[in-house]
């Protein structure tokens, strides 16, 4: 089999430049990349074919991928990632999208192991509607698995892989332990394949484990699929009837989409705590769950393309050990502080006579303030910047876009290479945005959120954490957000914190301060989500 072996900061076809990666299954890798050329974000996937292509094949593959792709994205539009570019390199097939609003549900499943069954069910039904459109049309995925499907925090599944059944000779190219017998056996296929594999996708949802194992080649899981007894699911629970429907050998026996239509729905019917839930129920973020009860707040807004850019070069974890202004909630340190690096700083709610306020017990938690999302229009994105706003390319090795009229306020540093840069417009204006590195944080981000910074940020007057601290993960890497208030009445502030472990003790962190009062301004959500869109390492 051909190995293309290529990593971050590569660059492949002269413009598109690996970052990350995204999700990884048996021969397909997808990365988050940057298209040099056009200035934005993409998404290209990698898939190692089994043999060297000719150029008679690349140019019938990626043709079909390409066709496939436009048909049914216009068929179901925004529920199929649009391939806007296909092609070979070293031996490897890539396909190239826009970002993908969500995270691949094979990295939903390294997290979570297991959705509950109204989780699995909600998330089966928007992948059967999609096949549905594409049976109606005459096209059969074929190679459809966890990581050909990405959950959004609001709005339905995307599908991602059509067009590359058939890509070579070898009867499944990707994810192998997700092809149908008949597949195994190199038959011919058609939309009862696509069937199987939805089942096998919702037993690995609700088991935590897919059917059939991969066993590291190719020919030896595919020979499992076709020969081995499913392993009945013991966790399916209303699901059960469902799975082993759509897992049944013989095709012809497999249940039909209506009735698998009628099956899910029948799930989500009977479950009392289903009705008025927003669609995918699982936790794509961690610190969207206390947003959800209460509505859209600045954390749900971060979500989607921001996030997927964000985490391919910001790490926004407040893991600080020997930094000033640890118990801050973003503002600058104090110049004492800085000349001293050592110490907490004055932030939102920090004394400014030197003199922290006696430790108190936990004060109440309580819930994400409900708002709206900002407008379409004043979105950005990490490719063009919105009016107001310019780039800003620290001598630290990071950049980031910030508001016209905001500067560099002050400086922190500690002899361990770490440090705090502090930006806000000055004066009297609170809001401010912290970018902190690390390089002593713990193996834990919510044990550092919860033992080295909160017992820190408890001593700050008014503080309130807002939800839980929850965990997360960013391409692999370990994550977690926190957010709180902190000051009182005219001087309160609303902090929200992201971050993510690199690995060896290294991490970033981003603070966003804003005044409580304005923490549903349109211009600080806008000011927000461009921070963490354009912030680069």
């Amino acid at each position: 089999m051909v190995k293309a072996h290529v990593s971050a900061q590569e660059l492949v076809a002269g413009r598109y430049r690996l970052l990350e990666v995204a999700d990884r299954e048996p021969n397909r890798i997808s990365w988050y990349a940057e298209d040099i050329q056009a200035e934005r974000p993409r998404l290209v996937t990698q898939v190692v074919l089994p043999e060297p292509p000719t150029a008679d094949t690349v140019r019938r593959t990626t043709a079909r991928i390409l066709r496939s792709s436009e048909v049914m994205s216009a068929l179901r539009p925004g529920r199929v990632a649009m391939v806007i570019d296909a092609f070979e390199e070293a031996g490897t097939l890539w396909t190239v999208t826009e970002l993908i609003d969500g995270t691949p549900l094979s990295a939903l499943l390294v997290r979570q192991s297991a959705f509950d069954h109204v989780q699995a069910a909600r998330i089966a039904l928007e992948v059967l509607d999609v096949l549905e459109a594409a049976h109606s049309d005459g096209y059969t995925h074929g190679e459809l698995s966890p990581g050909q499907i990405f959950v959004r925090d609001k709005g339905p599944v995307v599908i991602t892989g059509f067009g590359l059944a058939g890509a070579t000779l070898a009867p499944r190219v990707t994810a192998p332990a997700y092809a149908s017998p008949e597949q195994a056996r190199d038959e011919r296929i058609g939309p009862a394949a696509d069937l199987w594999a939805l089942g096998a996708i919702l037993y690995t949802m609700v088991e935590g484990r897919p059917p059939f194992r991969d066993r590291g080649r190719a020919d030896a899981t595919l020979k499992g699929v076709d020969r081995l007894p499913l392993r009945t699911p013991l966790r399916a629970g209303p699901l059960t009837q469902v799975v082993q429907g759509l897992l049944r050998k013989n095709s012809r026996e497999r249940l039909s989409r209506p009735l698998v239509r009628d099956a899910l729905t029948r799930v989500l019917d009977e479950d009392p705590d289903a009705v008025g839930q927003p669609a995918p129920v699982p936790r794509l973020r961690g610190a969207y769950v206390a947003a959800r009860a209460s509505g859209w707040s600045r954390t749900t807004m971060i979500g989607g393309t921001a996030l997927a850019v964000v985490t391919v070069s910001v790490a926004v974890l407040a893991a600080t050990q020997g930094l000033p202004g640890t118990s801050s909630s973003g503002s600058a340190p104090s110049a004492s502080a800085t000349a001293t690096a050592t110490g907490p700083g004055p932030g939102p709610g920090n004394r400014t006579d030197g003199n922290a306020p006696s430790a108190s017990p936990s004060p109440p938690r309580t819930s994400a303030p409900a708002r709206p999302s900002p407008s379409s229009s004043a979105s950005a994105t990490a490719g063009a910047l919105p009016a107001g706003f310019h780039r800003y390319t620290a001598p630290e090795g990071f950049s980031v876009a910030l508001p016209t009229g905001w500067k560099r306020l002050e400086t922190a540093r500690a002899q361990d290479q770490a440090y705090r840069v502090t930006f806000g417009p000055g004066g009297d204006d609170p809001r401010t945005l912290a970018v902190t590195y690390s390089t002593q944080a713990g193996p834990d981000p919510v044990a550092v959120w919860r033992q080295d910074v909160e017992p820190q940020l408890e001593r700050l007057d008014g503080y309130q954490r807002i939800g839980e601290i929850t965990a997360t993960t960013y391409q692999g890497y370990k994550a977690a957000d926190m957010e709180w208030l902190s000051g009182t009445g005219a001087d309160r502030l609303h902090t929200l914190g992201r971050g993510f472990l690199l690995g060896g003790g290294r991490s970033y962190s981003l603070r966003i301060t804003t005044p409580a009062a304005d923490w549903n301004d349109a211009a600080d959500e806008l000011a927000t989500k461009t921070f963490l869109t354009t912030f680069r390492t």
